[in-house]
């Protein structure tokens, strides 16, 4: 059974077609990339599947079960966490505090403890705590845990909104363009650390990049969105040499 499976999704907005018949199928522990030139309905995709915008037909099938138009905290709930194109950390807050809100949807206790302030919810707030830090330790931000997160910088806010999102315990992961507005170096280190989650935590990981180098070198099959519509899928060497491809990303056609 795949692990994420979209039928035929298409999105229009005020008569133009975003999405337009879209499906792919990702298996369990997959990496998957998701490409296309600017404007090409990638994001629009990661936003149906989240739940951030519903499909004006089509289905999502997630581990077996229709989650279409379902709402994003229900989607979160049962498995699914995102990170986005522009970073959305709460900048007001510690990097440890925007951590532990992740953890909201596993609150150890319940309204009452928290209101009395009974021994569970204690007990509650130091488990959140020390998972908190795990994470933080993951991502090398432990010895930043208390500055607001604001002052981090870029890749350091990148590595937190992952961790961010690792912390629902999320069986698929989406990565919306991790790699952008960072150099050459914190790309490599970006590479290797999503490897190493996707091991670590048996994550199925499905990415939307602008950095051919990392998707070629990270992923393990491609899709290829082109004005809404799926183009070209397979493998990296497959993509990198399907006419199509060069063909919507040159805007001319290929010998």
């Amino acid at each position: 059974m795949a692990r994420l499976s979209t039928v035929n999704l298409c999105k229009s907005f005020g008569g133009l077609s975003a999405v337009l018949d879209f499906s792919m199928e990702i298996g369990d522990g997959e990496l998957i990339g998701l490409i296309g030139p600017n404007g090409a309905g990638k994001t629009t995709v990661f936003n149906l599947i989240t739940g951030v915008y519903r499909p004006d037909s089509g289905s999502i099938i997630f581990n077996g079960q229709n989650i279409t138009g379902k709402k994003p905290y229900y989607i979160c709930k049962q498995g699914i966490a995102r990170t986005f194109q522009n970073i959305r950390l709460f900048n007001g807050l510690s990097v440890i505090d925007n951590l532990k809100i992740s953890f909201h949807k596993d609150v150890p206790y319940q309204l009452v403890s928290a209101i009395l302030r009974l021994p569970s919810f204690y007990r509650g707030e130091s488990w959140i705590e020390e998972r908190a830090i795990q994470y933080l330790e993951i991502m090398n931000l432990a010895d930043k845990r208390e500055e607001l997160a604001s002052s981090l910088p870029y890749g350091e806010q990148r590595r937190l909104e992952i961790a961010r999102a690792l912390a629902t315990n999320p069986s698929l992961l989406i990565l919306d363009e991790p790699a952008a507005g960072m150099n050459p170096l914190e790309t490599q280190e970006l590479t290797n650390l999503i490897r190493k989650l996707k091991d670590n935590f048996n994550l199925t990981i499905l990415l939307i990049e602008h950095d051919m180098a990392l998707v070629m070198e990270l992923c393990e099959r491609i899709y290829v969105l082109d004005y809404g519509r799926a183009i070209a899928q397979g493998t990296p060497e497959e993509i990198r040499n399907n006419p199509r491809v060069i063909e919507a990303y040159l805007g001319e056609e290929v010998g």
